[in-house]
């Protein structure tokens, strides 16, 4: 056994150092697989930055009350007598007598971006004041609280970054809606960055929606008091509701685009990566054929069939690992952080985030690498172990 592994490794380090004298072909291959990996990992990482984007606006501890049936705040309403209920339940967070929990509107306005001028669906949020004190991340970092009864409004870092006419100071009209943007927050890169958010009341007399809303977004005391919360609003008779912890919600809004664009990444990957498969087959046939006389003659020196496969096999994968380190490479520099806009199809509104190239993401690429090395050094690596040493060695 320890023969076999010398053996191999033998032969496997004089492949791989006789590799400059095959640039040009290994080159082929290298630059092959580099661009399969940059193409799948640039792609998936659009929706893993989508992602981690919303699942950011989520926590286990807060929970958001929708009419039933409803999928979406868009496509939710509630009475404000159905919110005053919502309120009552148990297992809220309280500060002092008044529980923490806010009725919330949800509209949709014309904003254009800033990169194009054309125009996108930009959440607006009629918020009350607990809102603050349920999204417990959210910091003014420009400007200043709104005050409530006025047509004032801060609006998200995101939102203020892709479009045009929400900077900090600027007043923008929507309808009968006038509104002055008195401050710019954060919410640690959460879609609510995407958003711009004004008093509730103020956006129900300007949108002629009387005392409704399309949520309740809930603090809870505790992870563990959901259930109760739950519980107590599907069984009261005077609401007809449904009650889904917050990051549970804003998972289920990922779906969606994630399998699209994940769709989309892998079709792509996986038609270049035919390409690359072939390019690699090519060059390590061209390997096998410039080494037949030294394979041979170390078949005649007494090396195994095993050793001199699982050295071509070696020597392939050795190239698609460096070809995929640099695709990583490249990916992590072209795509990492870079800002963008996209829809979300469950609210059809614009969500503004970052591309996230994550550690996962780089080795998922890595791996995809080193399969495309295997199935490209495998038929080479076959006909090396069979090649018949009396042949061989008469090109000597």
């Amino acid at each position: 056994m320890f023969r076999w592994i010398s053996q191999t490794i033998t032969v496997m380090l004089l492949g791989i150092r006789t590799i400059p004298q095959r640039l040009s072909s290994s080159a082929v291959a290298i630059v092959g697989i580099a661009g399969v990996v940059v193409v799948l990992v640039s792609v998936l990482s659009i929706s893993e930055g989508f992602r981690k984007t919303l699942l950011g606006a989520g926590s286990p501890d807060r929970a958001i009350v929708l009419r039933n049936g409803s999928e979406s705040e868009m496509t939710s309403g509630l009475l404000g007598t159905e919110t005053d209920i919502v309120k009552q339940a148990p297992g809220l967070a309280m500060n002092g007598t008044r529980p923490l929990a806010a009725a919330e509107m949800f509209v949709i306005v014309d904003l254009p971006k800033r990169s194009t001028g054309t125009p996108a669906n930009v959440p607006l949020r009629g918020i009350e004041p607990a809102s603050f004190e349920v999204r417990d991340g959210v910091k003014i970092v420009e400007g200043r609280m709104p005050q409530f009864g006025t047509n004032e409004a801060v609006v998200g870092r995101a939102a203020v970054r892709e479009f045009s006419g929400v900077d900090l100071g600027s007043e923008f009209a929507t309808g009968q809606l006038r509104l002055k943007i008195v401050g710019v927050f954060t919410d640690n890169g959460s879609s609510a960055e995407s958003e711009v958010w004004c008093d509730a009341k103020i956006a129900q007399g300007a949108y002629n929606r009387g005392n409704s809303y399309q949520a309740v977004f809930a603090k809870l005391d505790s992870v563990a008091s959901f259930d109760a919360f739950k519980d107590w609003l599907t069984t009261n008779p005077q609401l007809n509701v449904i009650a889904r912890r917050e990051n549970d919600y804003y998972a289920a809004q990922t779906q969606v685009m994630s399998d699209l664009i994940n769709g989309i990444g892998f079709v792509i990957a996986g038609l270049m990566a035919i390409g690359a498969v072939f390019s690699a087959i090519l060059t390590m046939y061209s390997a096998v054929a410039t080494r037949t006389r030294e394979i041979a003659t170390l078949r005649a020196l007494g090396f195994n069939t095993m050793s001199v496969l699982v050295s071509v096999l070696g020597e392939s994968m050795a190239l698609a690992l460096l070809g995929g380190a640099i695709g990583g490479v490249i990916a992590y520099i072209g795509f990492n952080g870079y800002e963008t806009a996209t829809m979300n199809f469950q609210t059809f509104s614009q969500v503004a985030f970052a591309f996230a190239v994550t550690p996962r993401l780089i080795i998922g690429g890595l791996v995809g690498a080193l399969l495309m090395g295997f199935v490209g050094g495998f038929f080479p690596a076959v006909r090396a172990a069979r090649l018949p040493i009396s042949s061989a060695l008469r090109e000597l």
